[in-house]
């Protein structure tokens, strides 16, 4: 099963200047927890973006658009198909980002697990609309401002109809 998980602000921004646009602890923590023992598959700039790399405790495959390119610590791959085909039989690989692989993944996803962050903020990449013609909302939890939290997210899982 291919999985995407991204945090998008209320205009469906994902980031700025190849950093996020916030730092949400609980978010992160949600990230690490999801993923972690599982594949997970990123561009080349979310690769340099990452403060450790690889990401401990994951395989992590990195698409480039780049013939013969090697990431080192990564395995490397040059198409959608190949990352396709190292995954196809894990139970769960997460794409993570960026942009331009969300959008050439999403048509191949089964579940889209995504934190709507309830802020808007300068982005220059963002997050395709979710067709609600072809995703269904399978669980939401929501986390309004509080003591520990500054701003306000909900937590939703689309899975393809």
């Amino acid at each position: 099963m291919i999985s995407i998980i991204v945090a998008v602000s209320d205009d469906w921004g994902i980031g700025k200047d190849n950093e996020l646009l916030w730092h949400i602890s609980e978010d992160l923590k949600r990230f690490k927890r999801l993923t972690t023992g599982k594949t997970v598959i990123m561009g080349k700039k979310t690769w340099y973006s990452l403060p450790k790399r690889p990401l401990p405790e994951r395989r992590n495959i990195v698409l480039t658009d780049i013939p013969f390119e090697i990431i080192d610590g990564s395995e490397t791959v040059y198409s959608i198909d190949e990352a396709l085909t190292m995954c196809s039989k894990e139970e769960e690989a997460f794409v993570i980002g960026g942009g331009s692989i969300y959008r050439q993944f999403i048509p191949k996803a089964d579940r889209l697990y995504i934190t709507h962050v309830h802020m808007k903020a300068p982005a220059d990449i963002y997050f395709p609309e979710i067709d609600r013609a072809i995703w269904k909302i399978t669980e939401e939890e929501h986390f309004p401002v509080s003591d520990t939290n500054t701003i306000p997210y909900t937590y939703i899982i689309y899975k393809r109809k």
